[in-house]
């Protein structure tokens, strides 16, 4: 493994970037890896379809808590398709390292949080406008 990534990855997760909650938030989720225990929290904030603001908090391993900060950075003035867009791939490709098979559920566990917030948004916001 490329020791800058590692670097990157251990400066993550000992200082991860938009740690905290949202409150209002327009989009919130929270979900739990049953296999490690990880647990990541996402709030977001958008207006006019942009990403304005998003905020996470968790517990859990270096990769989880690293790939959940880097996935905050990546979404700030994204729209919400492009958000929904984002794969598994795309979240590996960022976080820059390889990972093993036993630690995709980490590395992914954010962005799954992120989506099942925008799912959980768009039923919460489509019976709101009924």
């Amino acid at each position: 493994m490329d020791s800058m990534y590692r670097e990157i990855i251990l400066e993550h997760h000992k200082t991860p970037h938009n740690f905290g909650t949202l409150d209002p938030a327009d989009y919130t989720a929270e979900d739990t890896n049953p296999l490690c225990g990880d647990q990541i929290r996402m709030d977001l904030r958008v207006e006019n379809n942009i990403v304005t603001d998003v905020a996470f908090t968790g517990r859990g391993c270096a990769v989880s808590i690293a790939s959940a900060s880097m996935l905050t950075d990546m979404v700030k003035g994204m729209s919400l398709d492009e958000v929904r867009a984002i794969s598994k791939d795309d979240m590996l490709e960022e976080i820059g390292i390889p990972v093993s098979p036993a630690r995709i559920k980490c590395a992914t566990l954010g962005l799954n949080v992120l989506k099942l917030s925008l799912a959980l948004g768009d039923e919460f916001h489509h019976h709101d406008a009924e």
